[in-house]
């Protein structure tokens, strides 16, 4: 068969931009790609863009769904779409290469827990309001499981045999379930969610503690990848147990966390263990009058307790906004602070006490170092007894310093406060996400969950192996980076989890050689042809709006001359660049993403 005048023309095109070496290379990659490894083109891949406006201020999360990446079903619910995927595919893949890299195993666990496993372990009523809880047809009460401690520790329970065959690291990435009163911002906060949890199971303190600093690396590794300016901040361990925590967090303004920095020493918390210098006492002038008084009402667990958290006139005016709970809690451990109207729950659940049962009933106050030397004197005038309760007889006590002895500083963390850490630098506060939690467990599950090993020269039978629980949210992730990354042009997507790294756009039809330069890219780069019946302008749109790092237009002057022109972003680069050029040139273009 003789080639039509039109194919000759093509080849001759194609031979003057190409050297032989590529083009041998070219038509042999094209000849595997006809085989069992058709092309990657977006025609071949559903992506249901248009058909969703964008909206004043779009999020990250709005992006996303106009995108193509993703759809909600229902509240907190999201359905992952081809894109969304590949995206969610690739965190994973990059969290199973630094998982390895520490001898750690992956395995799967149901979904399905017990309740009597939760409440074996001590975990069932102070998570119950968030547990999906169901029964079966036997009526056996059973939840979805948010977080596997109790079903890992019985299986290792079940299964380990000898010392000599710890330590042991097992890990997974599984779909779990939180039962959000109020979810928000998408994947950021959801009812249905990926996360990848390693266990890890040591013989002694010293080999756990060991364990957890290998795994810190392994977790700042994976988060360098991503090239995310992370946060690795102190935490408190909360219900998890343990005594050994730290928070990795992305500084963002929708965040719902708090994070604290000093720019001397580098000290790094969350606002749950952050501490700042304590309070100037003359901070607010002398005398300190009534009106320099402000108070949070809270109420102990027991439902008996008053807690009136007294702090200075300094800030916003809102109790909400300026009090520190966490500064509270620490001065009042049995304190509640999930209840916010306490004088109700506390005259609901007494009206029908009387005689010795009444006196049970008392006011706590907790009182701010810049208050601390005027409170006395002031005492009589202040409302330390709510209106509602003003019949009864209550019994006053007052706490003015820490368990620890510290004077006590009731205000939120905020800019320019003293760093209690170094004694020199101030604290810089920031909303964050929060997107992966290491917990030092110690024995907090092994042991009401027996499990247990005989150690060598040791006494006393068997003793609770020692263990570690580290998570990171993959849909937190997923959510976070649209959120940091995005402009007003569309998502903007890391290297390491694009949903494909480089998309090749011709600016009119689909020829031989526009399928044989993408065959040349195939081999080193994860790249998509955009070869769908739609105008040049809107694949450009399309292009920006889905994220991809790179962008590679084939022209005219490709066609006249074999020059592409290169796109990123996120580099602010726009390059003509020759053909045979194109491979090396974005090797270099993309280790910068």
């Amino acid at each position: 068969m003789i080639p039509s005048r039109t194919a000759r023309l093509r080849a001759c095109v194609f031979v003057r931009a190409y050297p032989p070496a590529i083009i041998a290379r070219a038509f042999s990659q094209s000849s595997v790609n006809c085989g069992a490894h058709p092309r990657s083109t977006l025609s071949r891949l559903w992506v249901p863009t248009g058909g969703v406006s964008a909206t004043e201020g779009e999020s990250g999360h709005g992006k996303l769904v106009r995108a193509g990446f993703l759809r909600q079903s229902q509240s907190g619910i999201f359905q992952l779409l081809p894109l969304g995927l590949r995206v969610q595919q690739k965190i994973e893949g990059l969290l199973d290469k630094h998982m390895q890299s520490i001898g750690a195993s992956r395995l799967s666990l149901s979904t399905i827990s017990s309740e009597e496993l939760w409440r074996k372990s001590g975990r069932l009523e102070k998570a119950s309001s968030e547990l999906f809880r169901l029964q079966d047809r036997k009526e056996t009460p059973i939840i979805l499981s948010p977080t596997h401690e109790e079903e890992i520790t019985t299986l290792v329970a079940s299964t380990l045999k000898s010392y000599k065959d710890l330590p042991l690291r097992l890990y997974q990435t599984t779909r779990k379930y939180r039962d959000e009163m109020r979810p928000r911002h998408g994947l950021l906060r959801s009812r249905e969610f990926v996360m990848k949890d390693l266990y890890t199971f040591d013989t002694s303190v010293e080999s756990a503690i060991e364990t957890y600093r290998e795994v810190s690396g392994a977790y700042r590794a994976f988060f360098a990848d991503l090239k995310l300016p992370v946060f690795i901040a102190e935490a408190s361990s909360g219900d998890m147990g343990g005594d050994y925590s730290h928070e990795y967090h992305l500084a963002n303004s929708i965040g719902e966390d708090t994070v604290a920095t000093c720019n001397s020493c580098g000290y790094v918390a969350n606002d749950e263990v952050a501490k700042a210098l304590p309070p100037s006492t003359d901070k607010l002038g002398a005398p300190v009058a009534v009106a320099d008084f402000r108070v949070w009402r809270g109420i102990t667990k027991d439902r008996r307790t008053i807690v009136n958290a007294w702090y200075p006139a300094l800030g916003s005016g809102s109790a909400e906004a300026d009090i520190n709970i966490h500064a509270v809690k620490e001065a009042v451990p049995e304190l509640d602070a999930s209840i916010s109207d306490a004088v109700r729950l506390l005259g609901d659940g007494t009206e029908a006490d009387s005689g010795p049962a009444a006196t049970q009933l008392r006011v706590l106050n907790v009182v701010d170092a810049r208050l601390a030397h005027s409170f006395s004197n002031l005492q009589p005038e202040l409302p330390c007894v709510p209106t509602e309760l003003s019949n009864r007889s209550l019994d006053h006590s007052s706490i003015l310093r820490s368990p620890s002895g510290e004077t006590l500083n009731l205000l939120r963390l905020a800019d320019g406060d003293g760093c209690s850490n170094c004694k020199t630098g101030t604290l810089q506060v920031h909303r964050a996400l929060e997107l992966g939690h290491t917990f030092y467990l110690g024995t907090r599950y092994s042991e009401p969950l027996e499990l247990h090993v005989a150690l060598p020269n040791t006494k006393g039978g068997p003793a609770p192996v020692q263990m570690g629980c580290y998570g990171i949210g993959v849909s937190r992730i997923f959510g976070a980076v649209a959120e940091h990354k995005a402009d007003e042009r569309g998502l903007n997507w890391p290297r390491a989890i694009a949903p494909f790294e480089v998309v090749v756009i011709p600016t009119s039809g689909m020829t031989d050689e526009t399928l044989a330069f993408y065959d040349l890219l195939a081999p080193g780069f994860d790249v998509i042809l955009d070869d769908r019946k739609e105008t040049f302008g809107w694949k450009m749109q399309d292009a920006d709006l889905i994220g991809y790092p790179v962008t590679v237009v084939l022209g005219k002057p490709w066609r006249e001359r074999g020059v592409c022109e290169v796109q990123c972003r996120s580099l602010g680069v726009k390059e003509n660049v020759a053909a045979e050029d194109v491979p090396g040139y974005l090797a270099e273009l993309l280790d910068k993403l």
